[in-house]
């Protein structure tokens, strides 16, 4: 169930148009780049010959320098980065980015057709007009003036459905030149890979820093907790459980005897813990996750199933936040594929989109509250113009708590579970049916960076 498409007539084109423009425009920015690669290897590097080489090496030189052509179109190594870097630092446009950016305008546009609160709250309004006049500079003075009045919360609740698309635009438009392959793997429909969008800092160097080989040791949980876990089998019984377990580092594993007498796993995976030295569900550990398939928390993880759950034993991944990223870093990783049968993973409030199980079998759920920014942190949001595989089935609603980081608690999601979606819900349940009966052990851990 996806938020429905609305348009608001005789003032907005419908959303599948401007979606489908902004496909449009990806594709012939990306024809753009590679043309203007092309040009910049022989004008720059590559020797011409022939005695027309020196001719034809000052037309490519033009090519890749006039605004009536590629623009400022640099592109390569050596001489060629050179020139894009003096682009970037100079505010020199170039048509691949031109192209690319007006794409990002058309899905921002489209996200406040699907979402008139954007335009209606004067604040969000002021950012998305200062988008759509390209002035990257006033746009990111009025966020700031509006974080200073109404707070981070309800700031980054109401752009969250174009969050990500806005996060590429500036990167696009600024003159930092580190997050520019952000920017252009958004605007491309790619996941985040190389880099985050904001500073640009690259994924090797949160690789770097977050390198621990992960330990889980077995937990006995405080009576109270083990007395409220939810045995009822279903997707919000489970949330609620990664709700209660907390972001200490605790990992839930619940043994389950199914309808047809099978026994079977369901790992419950806890999010964000803040920032640790010893907890792998740390921030670090997060930023790592999004673009990195091998974490601390993933390898603790893996650790404790490999303890816990005998060789080719099928398992759901439950997970929320960061959990569920785990959970799909997981379901990516061929040799936990090897020892385990991952039937199912759903992942609640994540950024997973760009992610893949190893496991062509494997079925993926995304949960997402549209107003939880954190789902779009990998550069898809949650009215992305970008399909999903068949793999993935997303849900995706609203509700009335436009409030981060309210709107993307394990709390908030299985109370829209049951309450907003309850279609969602059986619909996950129904395909979780053969891990719904007798929970025949609880079994915790708890994990550590080293």
């Amino acid at each position: 169930m996806t938020a429905a498409t609305t348009a608001v007539a005789g003032h907005e084109p419908e959303t599948a148009s401007l979606h489908h423009l902004c496909r449009v425009l990806a594709e012939a920015a990306e024809a753009v780049g590679e043309a203007s690669e092309y040009a910049s290897t022989l004008a720059l590097g590559t020797r011409i010959p022939g005695a027309g080489g020196g001719a034809a090496r000052r037309t490519l030189l033009r090519t890749i320098t006039d605004p009536k052509g590629l623009g400022w179109a640099p592109r390569g190594r050596g001489l060629a980065r050179i020139g894009w870097l003096t682009g970037v630092f100079t505010s020199r446009e170039s048509l691949a980015v031109s192209l690319a950016v007006t794409g990002l305008k058309a899905r921002i546009r489209a996200a406040a057709v699907t979402h008139p609160e954007l335009l209606a709250d004067p604040d969000t309004a002021r950012v998305l007009r200062a988008v759509q006049g390209d002035r990257q500079r006033e746009a990111v003075r009025v966020f700031r003036s509006i974080l200073a009045a109404k707070g981070a919360e309800r700031t980054f609740a109401l752009l969250a459905p174009a969050f990500a698309d806005i996060l590429a635009w500036n990167a696009l438009t600024d003159e930092n030149p580190l997050n520019d392959g952000a920017g252009w793997e958004i605007a491309t429909g790619r996941t985040l890979t190389g880099a985050e969008p904001i500073l640009g800092v690259s994924a090797r160097v949160w690789a770097f820093l977050d390198r621990g080989p992960g330990r889980a040791e077995p937990l006995v949980p405080p009576p109270a907790l083990a007395e409220r876990l939810d045995t009822s089998g279903t997707i919000a019984g489970y949330v609620r459980n990664i709700g209660a377990v907390g972001t200490d580092g605790t990992l839930l594993v619940q043994q389950v005897v199914g309808p047809d007498g099978v026994e079977r796993y369901v790992v419950q995976l806890a999010g964000m813990s803040g920032v640790s030295d010893k907890s792998p569900q740390d921030l670090l550990g997060a930023v790592h996750a999004v673009a990195r398939p091998a974490t601390p928390y993933s390898r603790a993880v893996s650790k404790a199933l490999r303890r816990l759950i005998p060789s080719g034993c099928e398992l759901a991944l439950v997970g929320h936040s960061l959990g569920g990223i785990t959970a799909m870093n997981l379901a990516a990783d061929r040799d936990f594929c090897e020892i385990h049968r991952v039937t199912h993973v759903v992942a609640i409030g994540s950024p997973v989109d760009g992610k893949r199980p190893a496991d062509p079998r494997t079925r993926v759920y995304s949960l997402v509250n549209e107003h939880d920014v954190v789902p779009s942190l990998e550069g898809r949001s949650s009215v992305s113009a970008y399909a999903l595989p068949e793999q993935f089935t997303e849900f995706t609603w609203t509700d009335d708590t436009h409030a981060f980081p309210l709107c993307h608690a394990a709390e908030r999601y299985a109370h829209n579970l049951e309450q907003e979606v309850p279609e969602a819900s059986a619909r996950v349940d129904a395909d979780l049916a053969p891990f719904r009966g007798r929970v025949t052990a609880a079994r915790f851990f708890r994990l550590y960076d080293r």
